[in-house]
């Protein structure tokens, strides 16, 4: 496993996943602050470690809860983020690790949510990369779109890439 960035920064850690399906469409949640429905975003699946679980079981069990997909392909780490923006009355500071995945199942249910998500989350959409680019909603990470069309023109990167801190 890479050098945490962020060892020091305090930041949760989190793990996220960049799930593909066979069509190259990513798999994001649309989700809202809870205080304030009509502040919106879309962002990928994934959530903080439990316990003594690693990365990769975190990202498996978070997609699994959000999604209740389980037949995934796990793939490497792809980019390393920290960021800090407030959500439901607090700040959050997150350490989070993008890995990539790949499934032949495009059905989602959102069973597995936490009460906070239950609250925050309105459901899921498959993106095609044209549509990510030409969207304008917000979407977390903001450069989204542009890492999905470098990731499907080049494929992942030798060694996961550290985007630039986003602090909202």
């Amino acid at each position: 496993m890479s050098a945490d960035p962020a060892a020091g920064t305090g930041g949760r850690k989190v793990s996220r996943v960049i799930l593909l399906d066979p069509a190259d469409r990513i798999l994001l949640l649309h989700g809202f602050e809870p205080a304030d429905p009509s502040d919106d975003w879309w962002f990928t699946p994934g959530g903080g470690l439990e316990g003594t679980e690693t990365r990769e079981q975190a990202a498996l069990r978070e997609l699994a809860e959000e999604t209740g997909i389980t037949e995934v392909e796990l793939g490497p780490v792809l980019w390393h983020r920290y960021c800090s923006f407030p959500f439901d009355g607090r700040r959050w500071e997150q350490d989070e690790w993008y890995f990539l995945a790949r499934t032949t199942r495009t059905e989602t249910e959102m069973g597995g949510l936490t009460e906070l998500e239950r609250r925050s989350v309105t459901g899921a959409r498959w993106w095609t990369s044209e549509e990510l680019l030409a969207a304008h909603e917000t979407v977390y990470p903001t450069r989204l779109a542009e890492l999905l069309r470098t990731l499907l023109v080049d494929g992942p990167p030798g060694e996961p890439v550290v985007l630039a801190p986003e602090i909202v």
